[in-house]
């Protein structure tokens, strides 16, 4: 490790944070966030550190850093610097089709949504580029519990006539069944706005202020969850955001689905999981199919689905299924019901079942013998649990 490097590394903070790599022309080549600053940086420049990165560490000639009180700001801090100075090495390792974006829609009542590069990111606000997806996730999973806020789009909201999983869960304010007070909604979509732009002293101020207001009123109720809402800022736990990062790219994380049977009889579904091109075998799930009597794949398709995306289960950035259009647009009418935005691409074997044919519109950073290999995992995962409820049927 060089002098210079040692001595700068040894003034670093241990709390989160951005640091800045530069080169010799003082031009920034790399950003990125840390729970603590100074373990993160070092690790860059140990002897067992990736081959990638060391390819850049060569080309650093000063290191700079930014100190936030909360992971959760860093993550928020890297996005606004990687989108004003693209740095080469962030831009070199993701495609921009495959950074996302978190968009505010403007619509009646505004949803908070995730959307890749490649698709169109329009609303009343856009913010990012987020370099690592299971981050800003779990940061949307953090500001959710804080400010609640509606998934669903209008016209789903016209044809909703029970509340949704979410709002069961205190996740969604009501708009689901209308039960929300727009005013109040609209203040805290526009808190969840300040905090994606580092204002995090006007979020409090407001609920401060609107906690005063209904002390004042002697709306008791109200101040109390204002003021939850005040310590929930205050106390932000996101160690669960720090995860190092992979410059060769992001993993994409894929749910593949199937569903086998014998005339409709013992059917069985199944979810697996990958991340990038590799199994995520923890993440696997089976299905039993129980509301399905006769030969429907896509009805059992429906059931596994609608099971599956009723759980609090971590979100998928692709949905592979299994099949063709059919298939496909049960898929994605399940998700638009649940309230999710989540791509799907199937892939059908054809009539003689000798070819792999894409349906939907593969993502460009992904190849198709991956998607083939998720597929035919789901596919003898599937095959699988069919035949052992077969087994212990004929055994009974």
């Amino acid at each position: 490790m060089k002098k210079w490097v040692k001595e700068k590394i040894e003034k670093l903070p241990g709390s989160p944070g951005v640091y800045i790599f530069k080169n010799k022309d003082g031009e920034i080549i790399y950003i990125g966030k840390a729970g603590k600053l100074k373990k993160r940086v070092k690790s860059y420049f140990l002897s067992s550190a990736d081959p990638k990165a060391k390819r850049m560490i060569e080309d650093v000639a000063g290191i700079d850093y930014r100190v936030t009180e909360t992971v959760i700001e860093a993550l928020i801090l890297e996005a606004k610097l990687i989108k004003k100075h693209e740095p080469f090495y962030n831009i070199k390792q993701k495609d921009d089709k495959s950074f996302l974006y978190v968009v505010i829609t403007d619509e009646k009542y505004p949803r908070v949504i995730l959307k890749r590069g490649r698709e169109k990111r329009e609303g009343r606000s856009v913010f990012g580029p987020f370099v690592s997806s299971s981050a800003i996730r779990q940061a949307l999973r953090i500001l959710r519990k804080i400010f609640p806020y509606n998934t669903h789009t209008e016209k789903q909201l016209k044809r909703m006539k029970r509340p949704c999983f979410y709002h069961q869960i205190g996740l969604c304010p009501g708009a689901c069944v209308g039960d929300l007070d727009k005013k109040e909604y609209m203040e805290d979509i526009r808190n969840i706005e300040r905090f994606f732009k580092g204002k995090k002293k006007e979020v409090l101020k407001s609920l401060e202020k609107r906690m005063k207001k209904a002390s004042d009123k002697k709306e008791f109720e109200k101040a109390q969850k204002l003021k939850k809402q005040i310590d929930s800022v205050n106390h932000i736990y996101d160690t669960a955001l720090i995860t190092p990062p992979e410059l060769e790219g992001e993993k994409i994380r894929i749910e593949g689905y199937d569903v086998s049977n014998l005339g409709g009889k013992l059917a069985a579904g199944s979810m697996v999981v990958f991340e990038g091109d590799r199994p995520l075998k923890s993440g696997y799930k089976k299905f039993k199919i129980k509301t399905v009597k006769k030969t429907d794949d896509t009805g059992m398709l429906r059931e596994v689905l609608e099971r599956r995306f009723e759980k609090s289960w971590e979100l998928p950035d692709l949905v592979l299924i299994d099949g063709g259009k059919g298939q496909v647009n049960v898929a994605e009418e399940v998700l638009s019901e649940k309230g999710f935005e989540i791509p799907v691409v199937g892939l059908a074997k054809g009539e003689k079942r000798n070819k792999n044919e894409i349906i939907g519109e593969k993502p460009s950073f992904l190849k198709k013998k991956t998607l083939v290999k998720v597929r035919d995992e789901a596919h003898r995962f599937a095959v699988k649990y069919h035949k052992k409820l077969r087994k212990k049927s004929f055994l009974n």
